[in-house]
C-alpha cells in the first residue's frame, strides 16, 4: 500500500470546481490563492494576449503559490476567461451585473478558455488547455427573468452567469467543447495525471 501518496490541494474557491473533485471522489484541500486576478486579466487584455494564454498565466500563478507554502503537495490550479467579440467577461457582482452578462451573450457564441495545472513545490508539472464554444438562444427578457428568479445568486460564481449543469442549459442553443471543462476543470486529462501520482481508483 501507498505510504507517500502527496497531498491534493485545489487552489480555487469555485465550488463547481470542488464539486467536481467530490464527485470524483478525490480527497483534497481548499487554500484559495490570493492573487490579484483583474490586473493580471487587464493587463494581458492589454497586451492583445489570448483568452487562453491569461487562463493559463492564472492557473499557474494559483497554483505555484499555495505550492509554494506546502511543497510537497500537489496543487491544481485552474481559471477560465470568456471571451465573446473581443470583449472578455467576469463574474458578475450582482444579479443585475448577471442580467448585463446574459444580455450580451443571448444570440451568440462565445468562447470559454479554460486552463487547469498542477504544480509542486513552486515549480507546475503538468498543465492542460481547452477551449469550448457555446451558443445561447436569442431568448426574450422574460426568459431572462425567469431564469434569474429560478438560479439565485448561485450564478454569482459563474463567468457568464450561466449554470450549464443545472438551469442555465435551457439557456443554450449549441455547445461544442468538454462538459467538465466548462464546469471548470477538464476531468478526464486531470486524473490521467493524478493516476501518474498514485491518486485516484487506479493508483
Amino acid at each position: 500500500m501507498m505510504t507517500d501518496i502527496p497531498a491534493l490541494i485545489l487552489a480555487s474557491q469555485s465550488p463547481s470546481r470542488a464539486q467536481l473533485l467530490q464527485q470524483a471522489g478525490l480527497k483534497f484541500d481548499i487554500r484559495p490563492a490570493l492573487i490579484d486576478e483583474e490586473e493580471v486579466k487587464h493587463a494581458m487584455f492589454g497586451e492583445k494576449a489570448p483568452a487562453t494564454d491569461a487562463a493559463v498565466a492564472l492557473a499557474e500563478m494559483k497554483a505555484a503559490k499555495i505550492s509554494r507554502g506546502d511543497p510537497l503537495a500537489l496543487v491544481i490550479g485552474a481559471d477560465q476567461i470568456l471571451e465573446c467579440n473581443g470583449i472578455w467577461f467576469d463574474k458578475p457582482v450582482d444579479l443585475d451585473h448577471a442580467s448585463a452578462h446574459l444580455t450580451a451573450l443571448r444570440g451568440k457564441t462565445h468562447i470559454l478558455a479554460n486552463a487547469v495545472c498542477v504544480a509542486k513545490g513552486g515549480s507546475v508539472l503538468w498543465r492542460h488547455v481547452t477551449i469550448a464554444r457555446l451558443t445561447l438562444h436569442n431568448f426574450n427578457d422574460a426568459v431572462l427573468d425567469a431564469y434569474l428568479a429560478a438560479a439565485g445568486e448561485a450564478i454569482l460564481t459563474s463567468v457568464g452567469a450561466y449554470q450549464f449543469e443545472g438551469i442555465g442549459v435551457q439557456l443554450f442553443s449549441k455547445v461544442e467543447g468538454d462538459f467538465f471543462s466548462i464546469l471548470g476543470l477538464p476531468m478526464l486529462p486531470l486524473l490521467d495525471f493524478l493516476r501518474g501520482h498514485h491518486i485516484g481508483l487506479a493508483a
